[in-house]
């Protein structure tokens, strides 16, 4: 999928935008809906940004860029005003599963009492735990994909989320005894790109369990790319353009607009500057950390993943990595510079929910690890035999392969400086306080230049919201009465 190559109009648009992915385009849509004229700039020959489907591997086979698996999507207020025919989202049978040595693996399932009963002695513990978390999850993760904000009082149900939430990993996953359920917690934690003994690293746990009971992991039919054609169909339906193949040198190259967003984070942004930014914001920006990269490999496959275990066949993400010891020890070497001999890998098997991705009976999987950011060392062999571990005979599979390190990451979209697909570490600053700290996440000190990009609240994933909220403060201050 890809815009068609414009030249800019010559009339000035109201709001310009600087990057096309999610959140850009998110931006741009909400702000052409309120009746303003919107241009985007993409300097990639496809919109898209990390939200892209391509043949990287043999023709006929679509893999995904980088995001592939959209629970946030799914249950993102954004999205929420897309269709099921205009973003075709495929529910696998199970959420995600986790494999362990010895053929078994644990399962979540959109029940959460369903997917307690696997876990045995657990199963109350479980309960607990995610059943009223879940039963408030239209509360909650709408709270979760924004900033944070201590006042008004919350409610009860975020009251308890927040008290869970900024606990580590490891001390929820304390309430278990089983391998099956410490380890199933310990994969969703570890999306937090973070130490499972840090502050936080239960939230990012919590939150992506609660969208699999409440939304499920779905993928896209026919890849990702189906979001970003979604979000320029529907731009261009209200009056908006994409302009790709425009690389931007500097904001003095964009167009005069009354509001200009820029879907980047602070290294490019301060890049772009033409001395615009004030000294102290740009040494606030040059503060800003980003976390582990990540190396990804994509696979074409004459036949199914041949896992031991059941439940990794009915799903289309599989958390590879072992036991709860073992993923926090290869996040914990990680977050010290080191490599992971045994890394925990996210393994993404699309096809089987979605078949049109791959010749019939022939499948495609992708996978990453965590590596120090910008590490240049291959870790194909290690994922493949950490999938190898679970599912014997994988290889013999392989049709085709491409691996792409953090400086490729980086290539296919500067946002991810050295190969971080979250536009920024995740710690605790910069998870309350996303790019600098500041009341206000989204404006900076020029009058009318925002930041629309995962490097502001509520962060990474494909969700829309970081473009959606930073359209919703240029908006008011455009004088739109519709604006959120």
């Amino acid at each position: 999928m890809s815009a068609a190559r414009s030249s800019p109009s010559d009339s000035a648009p109201d709001a310009v935008i600087l990057g096309s992915g999610p959140n850009g385009l998110a931006a741009a849509v909400t702000i052409a809906r309120a009746g303003f004229a919107v241009e985007v700039f993409e300097g990639a020959e496809t919109p898209g940004g990390g939200c892209r489907t391509a043949e990287l591997t043999l023709p006929g086979y679509a893999h995904d860029v980088c995001s592939s698996v959209h629970p946030l999507a799914a249950a993102s207020p954004f999205f929420a005003s897309f269709s099921s025919a205009q973003i075709p989202l495929r529910l696998p049978e199970v959420a995600f599963a986790h494999p362990l040595d010895g053929g078994g693996a644990a399962a979540v399932f959109g029940s959460v009492a369903d997917t307690a009963e696997t876990f045995g002695e657990d199963a109350r513990a479980y309960r607990r735990l995610m059943g009223p978390l879940v039963e408030h999850a239209d509360q909650i993760i709408p709270q979760a994909l924004g900033p944070v904000r201590p006042l008004p009082p919350p409610p009860l149900s975020m009251a308890r989320f927040g008290a869970l939430g900024i606990q580590p990993a490891r001390m929820l996953a304390a309430r278990f005894h089983t391998t099956a359920a410490r380890a199933t917690f310990a994969g969703c934690a570890a999306h937090a790109i973070q130490p499972l003994t840090y502050p936080l690293s239960g939230g990012f746990g919590l939150v992506m369990t609660i969208l699999a009971h409440s939304v499920g992991w779905p993928v896209v039919e026919g890849g990702s790319a189906g979001i970003t054609a979604a979000l320029v169909e529907e731009l261009e339906r209200h009056g908006g353009t994409v302009h790709t193949g425009h690389w931007i040198e500097s904001l003095a190259e964009l167009p005069a607009a009354r509001a200009t967003l820029l879907d980047v984070t602070p290294r490019q942004l301060l890049a772009l500057d033409d001395g615009r930014l004030p000294a102290r914001y740009r040494r606030a920006l040059e503060r800003y950390r980003y976390g582990p990269g990540v190396f990804k490999v994509d696979w074409a496959l004459s036949g199914p993943v041949p896992w031991t275990a059941e439940p990794c066949r009915a799903t289309a993400t599989v958390h590879v990595g072992g036991t709860f010891e073992e993923i926090a020890r290869s996040e914990a070497e990680v977050a010290a510079g080191r490599l992971s001999e045994q890394p925990f890998a996210i393994v993404v098997q699309s096809t089987v929910a979605d078949p049109t991705r791959a010749p019939s009976g022939h499948h495609t999987l992708y996978a990453y690890c965590h590596v120090p950011n910008g590490s240049p060392v291959d870790m194909t062999e290690r994922i493949e035999s950490q999938i190898e571990r679970f599912a014997p005979g994988f290889r013999d599979l392989v049709l085709a392969r491409v691996s792409t390190s953090p400086a490729a990451v980086e290539a296919e979209n500067p946002n991810y400086v050295g190969g971080d697909i979250a536009s920024g570490s995740t710690s605790v600053r910069q998870t309350v306080f996303r790019p600098t700290v500041a009341i206000h996440s989204y404006r900076t000190p020029v009058r009318g230049l925002y930041l629309c990009s995962a490097a502001t609240p509520p962060g990474g994933g494909v969700h829309g919201m970081c473009g959606a909220r930073a359209a919703g403060v240029a908006l008011r201050e455009l004088g739109a009465r519709s604006a959120n």
